[in-house]
């Protein structure tokens, strides 16, 4: 897929392209506003970005656009308490809407990865670990 301009990106004046990096980063927060996600799940590229005091909004966004469409990966973490089928749910609703409204390219799938589940704090972390070291 590319990202040739298409019909109704031409007007009279010139053509309107929309880079694959906008969609990206309109993917990673349309995500990030879901209730449940406790972040995006980026390779090493990503985690050295933000070592480095970059925000890497399009971190674990992986798209494909073609001239009319697009298809979307997302990677996440999720809080740990919540259904993970019902947060992926609402994960790919809520990209299909934001990525549909914001471009007008039609949303073929959004394929939501949940790499790993976060506790809220360390404490609760902490807690689990002592009553798993008990000896009954």
């Amino acid at each position: 897929m590319s990202t040739l301009p298409t019909e109704f990106e031409r007007t009279d004046i010139g053509e309107i392209q929309i880079a694959p990096e906008v969609i990206e980063v309109i993917a990673g927060l349309a995500t990030l506003e879901v209730k449940g996600v406790a972040g995006m799940s980026g390779g090493f590229a990503g985690g050295f970005a933000e070592l480095l005091g970059r925000k890497n909004l399009s971190k674990g966004v992986k798209v494909e656009v073609g001239q009319r469409e697009a298809a979307v990966d997302v990677s996440v973490i999720i809080e740990y308490g919540y259904r993970l089928p019902q947060v992926a749910t609402e994960i790919q609703q809520n990209v299909k809407r934001s990525i549909e409204n914001m471009t007008g390219l039609n949303v073929n799938e959004v394929n939501v990865h949940i790499h790993d589940v976060q506790f809220k704090s360390t404490e609760k972390v902490e807690e689990i670990d002592l009553n798993s070291q008990r000896v009954k």
